[in-house]
């Protein structure tokens, strides 16, 4: 059984291996021509015009999140859906389950007010 995880693992070593002499032949034959542009700091094409004096808010991090949790979660209806049938009962009482902790959820964060954009 340890045989046919052979070809994996040569593959990983050879893919491995490949980049790495790679990385080491630019490292040591690629030019180094470091100028003040080159050691800037960028972001998104925008230019540091000062540093920041205050705290950055996060509320849209936490909002992005969120979407993305739900979203993903929202996702695993779609297999259950065409599942359904062959489930029975059990899969609907796992999924009725699955649907309240999602909901319990939602409403701890909406309690929270982190979805409140102010």
């Amino acid at each position: 059984m340890i045989n046919a995880y052979v070809p994996i693992l040569i593959l990983s070593i050879v893919a491995g291996g490949f980049a790495a002499t790679n990385i080491f032949i630019t490292f040591i034959f690629g030019p180094w021509r470091p100028t003040r542009e080159k050691l800037s700091p960028y972001e998104s094409g925008m230019s540091d015009i000062k540093p920041p004096r205050e705290r950055f808010p996060i509320k849209f991090y936490v909002i992005a999140m969120l979407f993305l949790l739900f979203d993903i979660e929202a996702i695993s209806f779609y297999p259950w859906a065409i599942l359904l049938r062959a489930l029975h009962f059990p899969g609907f009482l796992e999924m009725f389950i699955f649907v309240v902790v999602l909901l319990v959820g939602y409403v701890y964060v909406w309690r929270k007010g982190a979805l409140n954009w102010e």
